[in-house]
């Protein structure tokens, strides 16, 4: 089966890196942000993808060099507000920031000018993942909460990767599908510890509050899923972290790839949970291999959760 993914990523990053080899420094530049890690993904699974992104600034001049790579199909807003950059320093075992630029809020017509991209992209798509900007300040709340209900009255499948106050808004759209982190449900006081039963209650409120299907990643425990009514753990092989940021996006790209392409829900997790642990082996976020996920996914069992 055909299948697409619209990936909204309002205002990438830039992110300048140092590496160490044969110790001497080495520079890497590459586009990032959460949307921008996700699409990487989609794409190195083979999966056509559209990532609707805002760029300004000098830094949007480079970012629009840098994200036609990897497959992905750019599809821009030209702004004035500048997109956000960081320099990190990752010679020694400890990533340590150097500079941390967050990107400028969007105006009103520059708002309407992205909203209306990724509408449209979104309704040529099978799926849509609503993806959080680097700061804050850039795109309202309310943004998301009328692109998730406009793109679900249009037959699209809405997925969203979100927290706090955004999250809350896509709710209220309505999604098929969310994944939160167990911290991002103990900061929003959806869950009061990190114990699975408070857990799972936390992804019930989720489930109420307008999400059909809930995937929780929880660092180094098996990710829990709540869908059709049941509660499932992912089980998996413990990988050896080299750099454990972007997991989360990568399994999140990863089950929106799969669910484009017509894949079963449950076997859509499990290569998202592959995809999310092999991204910790790698220095690139979402840069895990598309045949190495998908061989990974079937070592991946998802067993019902015991709990009450």
């Amino acid at each position: 089966m055909d299948g697409r993914v619209m990936v909204f990523a309002p205002s990438p990053l830039l992110t300048v890196t140092v590496e160490d080899l044969g110790g001497e420094p080495d520079l890497h530049l590459h586009a990032g942000g959460q949307g921008v890690w996700q699409a990487r993904m989609i794409a190195s699974l083979g999966v056509p993808v559209a990532l609707c992104a805002a760029l300004g600034g000098e830094v949007g001049q480079v970012l629009r060099h840098l994200l036609g790579e990897n497959g992905i199909e750019h599809v821009q807003a030209p702004v004035t507000a500048r997109n956000g950059a960081y320099v990190h320093d990752r010679r020694s075992e400890e990533r340590q920031e150097i500079a941390d630029v967050p990107g400028d809020p969007l105006s009103r017509h520059e708002l309407d000018a992205v909203y209306e991209t990724a509408l449209l992209q979104g309704i040529r798509s099978t799926v849509s993942i609503l993806s959080g900007p680097s700061d804050r300040r850039t795109v309202p709340a309310e943004v998301y909460r009328r692109l998730a209900a406009d793109l679900r009255s249009n037959g699209c499948v809405v997925v969203a990767d979100l927290a706090g106050e955004r999250l809350n808004a896509v709710l209220e759209g309505g999604l098929d599908l969310v994944k939160v982190s167990h911290e991002e449900l103990l900061d929003d006081g959806r869950a009061d510890s990190e114990d699975a039963e408070a857990l799972v209650r936390g992804m019930r409120s989720l489930r109420d509050e307008g999400a059909e299907t809930v995937v929780l990643s929880r660092a180094d425990d098996p990710a829990l899923i709540l869908a059709e009514g049941e509660v499932w753990e992912a089980h998996m092989p413990r990988l050896h972290p080299v750099d454990p940021r972007g997991a989360g996006d990568s399994m999140t790209g990863a089950i929106a790839a799969e669910l484009a392409v017509g894949t079963p829900l449950k076997d859509a997790i499990k290569v998202g949970a592959a995809a999310g642990a092999l991204n910790v082996t790698r220095h690139g976020l979402g840069s895990s291999s598309g045949p190495g996920v998908r061989e990974l996914a079937e070592l991946v069992e998802l067993r019902s959760w015991g709990g009450p």
